[in-house]
């Protein structure tokens, strides 16, 4: 068992939601280093082409399961900050078809 902030899924009534995580920085010593090093985290291309490759896969895997034309990209690479480290987030999510279920 382990810890993370990334959600894998989550079903909410009829709304599917994933939360991919890709891009890690740890925290700096004040807010001008955490802003530096978010900048940093956001400008590395292989950071970013990590992250957009698990927003794709997110997508995929929801279309799968959701109504054609719901998967939706509400937030697209956001830097969450947490005690340590500072992560780039996005989510993903859907309406789940009525032919589906949680199991």
């Amino acid at each position: 068992m382990g810890a993370s902030p990334e959600v894998n899924v989550r079903l909410t009534g009829r709304r599917c939601e994933i939360r991919p995580i890709a891009g890690t920085r740890p925290r700096g010593a004040d807010e001008a280093a955490d802003r530096r090093l978010e900048v940093e985290l956001l400008a590395d291309p292989k950071e970013r082409s990590e992250h957009l490759m698990l927003v794709d896969l997110a997508r995929n895997d929801l279309g799968r399961v959701c109504v054609p034309g719901s998967v939706k990209v509400p937030d697209y690479a956001i830097v969450e900050r947490y005690s340590h480290v500072m992560h780039i987030v996005s989510q993903v999510e859907g309406e789940l078809a009525s032919e589906k279920d949680a199991f």
